[in-house]
């Protein structure tokens, strides 16, 4: 019996849009159920015209989407919604003519996004990009903000954390990596979780074929050398959450490179499930694939259900409401 209940699937937006391209997609849900969703959007990934939007859905409708942050000539990137324990929602997003020139911008709302802040750096004078990358940040056991983080060229992982909130932090060590082993340039974009208090893991996407993991035992301040996972990766995004009952639910591209090449195709796209840690993952839905690419996902959890949006054919992001059937065996 499979674990999912019926999926529903649908577009945030379709054909009529007010941008050509859009990709890297993140949300939060509410409450009351309303979805909020973010992506970068504009004539193509990197051009000056690119913005950030957001839509919301509320009792099953999209709205329409707005604009949240635009700067002139400037590419924006890689949004991320975090809606912290009081309610307060914060939207981190990248800006920078190139990625190793990245500054991590911050808005916030108070009324559950609805409205928000005008935007501030994050780190004051950051060049290279702090805070969230790609995936969420987590709560740690402790109250801590953890905020899974790369940086490029390097090609290096590590993760920010703050114990005011998000007002203020301070680097993690990053995370060990031999590259003179690598047939590419490293790893980047982590997916974070806790899995008892203080310790913390990570799942990164790589150039080597293969997604990687990282272990911490000291609440994310420092981390084991990275090591391949059984998992295939196409040096594409992926992203995972842990739910309140420790199951974990990844969604990723598993397809490797060709050999001696450190990027493959990104199609299909599936969820899968772990009960143990990450050891071992089970129970494969296909949520998309065909011609051209379904990528970069984002999923939350809330209650027994799962919240997923990606980037469909770089043309619109599709949203996905998946039920959890806590006691269906494992197929």
């Amino acid at each position: 019996m499979s674990p999912y209940g019926e999926l529903t699937r649908e577009f945030i937006f379709e054909e009529e849009r007010p941008f050509r391209s859009c990709h890297a997609s993140t949300l939060v849900v509410l409450p009351d159920e309303t979805v909020i969703a973010a992506w970068f959007g504009g004539s193509r990934e990197g051009a000056g015209d690119v913005a950030i939007w957001a839509a919301r859905r509320t009792d099953g409708v999209w709205s329409s989407p707005e604009k949240l942050a635009d700067q002139d000539d400037m590419p924006h990137w890689n949004p991320v919604l975090f809606r912290r324990d009081d309610g307060l929602i914060l939207l981190y997003y990248k800006i920078g003519k190139t990625i190793s020139s990245w500054t991590t911008m911050v808005m916030s709302s108070v009324d559950g996004g609805i409205t928000w802040s005008l935007p501030k750096q994050l780190v004051e004078g950051d060049v290279g990009g702090r805070g969230p990358v790609k995936n969420k940040p987590v709560i740690l056991s402790d109250g801590t903000i953890a905020a899974p983080a790369s940086l490029e060229p390097a090609w290096d992982a590590f993760v920010d954390l703050s114990r005011d909130g998000g007002e203020t932090w301070v680097r993690s060590e990053t995370v060990p990596l031999d590259h003179s082993v690598l047939l590419g340039k490293g790893i980047i974009q982590p997916a974070i979780w806790e899995s008892h208090p203080g310790i913390v893991h990570m799942l990164t996407r790589s150039t080597e074929g293969a997604i990687y993991r990282s272990d911490s035992r000291d609440g994310g301040k420092t981390w084991s050398p990275a090591y391949p996972t059984d998992l295939p990766n196409n040096n594409s995004g992926i992203d995972l959450v842990r739910a309140d009952d420790g199951l974990l639910a990844l969604v990723y591209n598993p397809v490797r490179p060709e050999e001696g090449s450190t990027k493959g195709p990104r199609t299909p796209l599936v969820i899968r499930l772990s009960e143990d840690n990450g050891q071992t993952w089970h129970s494969e839905l296909l949520l998309d694939q065909g011609e051209k690419q379904y990528s970069y996902p984002a999923v939350v959890a809330r209650g027994d259900h799962l919240y997923v949006t990606y980037t469909w054919k770089r043309e619109r992001i599709a949203f996905c409401r998946i039920p959890l059937c806590r006691q269906a065996d494992k197929t």
